[in-house]
């Protein structure tokens, strides 16, 4: 960094990604970076049994929040909470079991009634309170990000009573009884402007949409429930003055993804590993902010592997605005050294490609 580049300039490392400048090395956080794979947040969350609550508490959500940021020097942090915090705030039962993963007392139609914004609203303020606390101790070069759940997933869960293969009774309610589903989805839309917006005013830099389970939609049902919905989001944010970037990640789109990017309002588009590069260079927008793709498995496996699809990465999207990132969450048996790898690979990105190219006009000169 230049003696004479301010603090803020190079806090903006990862907002001059998101509009649209390519950087190089680009910003780097990953998804999930706070979590199970780091001990010091085992140690913490070992002391409180209920999930939601941990979630719920502002100082313990905090503290976990800034330890990967602590450890490794990210360019974002990303609020800890969860995307079934909206349904928990709306009046549903949910639970996290042992090994088992998140479970909600199955919503039905009569149900749906009774979701309640306005509890929501009183129930979910620890989370702006959370993004108040890191926002003081952040470091200047480091962003935040606030996110939510997108209405489809979030629905998913709410109606299968937990996490799905296929979210089959959540697809056929869609198609047998639309009105009732839209009304559910317009339900899920009011309530994340709502979240939304308050971790914009709490301080969060750039928000993002999760739509996890994007994937195996026909063409009229992806532009229903998540196209339309996410449209809503961004439209009724923006109307309320909600100038923050914003993210979207439709895991598994595949090609759905080009209408999601040019449809959505979406600032910066997040791909999964499963996404084919080469595909996506060629079918989205030049100007349109990239995150992720590299394969959480890769990290896992850290060493060689990890340094070639780092580089495959970097070497694909150079020359276009684009934020390093993993394309789902972080596992967590993932052993923290090769987070450090990661990082110090994707930083020495421009003084491996100069020290080749010296290489290689070196030998010319020979």
């Amino acid at each position: 960094m230049d003696e004479n580049e301010s603090m803020d300039d190079r806090k903006q490392i990862f907002l001059q990604a998101m509009a649209g400048s390519a950087v190089s090395p680009p910003p780097i956080w990953l998804m999930r970076q706070a979590g199970r794979y780091l001990p010091e947040y085992r140690k913490i969350r070992a002391q409180h049994s209920d999930f939601i609550r941990f979630c719920l508490n502002s100082d313990a959500a905090a503290e976990v929040t800034l330890q990967p940021i602590r450890r490794y020097g990210f360019d974002a942090s990303i609020v800890f909470a969860d995307i079934l915090l909206i349904p928990y705030g709306l009046g549903q039962k949910v639970w996290f079991k042992e090994g088992e993963g998140p479970k909600l007392k199955p919503l039905g139609v009569d149900d749906i009634q009774s979701l309640s914004i306005e509890r929501a609203k009183q129930v979910l303020g620890p989370v702006s309170e959370t993004i108040v606390k890191v926002r003081a101790d952040l470091p200047g070069t480091c962003s935040l990000i606030g996110f939510a759940g997108s209405p489809w997933t979030v629905a998913t869960y709410m109606i299968e009573g937990g996490g799905s293969r296929d979210r089959f009774k959540t697809r056929a309610l869609a198609w047998r009884m639309p009105e009732v589903f839209d009304t559910l989805m317009d339900v899920l839309v009011n309530a994340s402007v709502w979240y939304l917006k308050a971790q914009a005013d709490a301080g969060a830099d750039v928000l993002k949409l999760f739509d996890s389970w994007a994937d195996g939609l026909p063409d009229p049902i992806f532009d229903r429930v998540i196209i339309r919905p996410t449209g809503m989001i961004i439209d009724r944010l923006r109307e309320l003055g909600v100038t923050q970037p914003i993210i979207g990640f439709p895991r598994g789109a595949g090609s759905q993804a080009v209408r999601y990017a040019r449809q959505t309002g979406i600032t910066a588009l997040a791909l999964d590993h499963g996404t084919d590069t080469g595909w996506a260079r060629r079918a989205l927008p030049e100007d349109l902010t990239i995150q992720g793709q590299l394969d959480p498995a890769v990290l896992h496996a850290g060493g060689a592997v990890l340094d070639t699809e780092v580089d495959r990465l970097l070497s694909a999207w150079r020359g276009r605005p684009y934020v390093f990132n993993l394309g789902h969450g972080i596992h967590p048996d993932t052993p923290p050294e090769h987070v450090t790898q990661l990082i110090e690979r994707v930083r020495s990105f421009e003084q491996r490609a100069e020290t080749s190219k010296q290489e290689q006009t070196s030998w010319r000169v020979v």
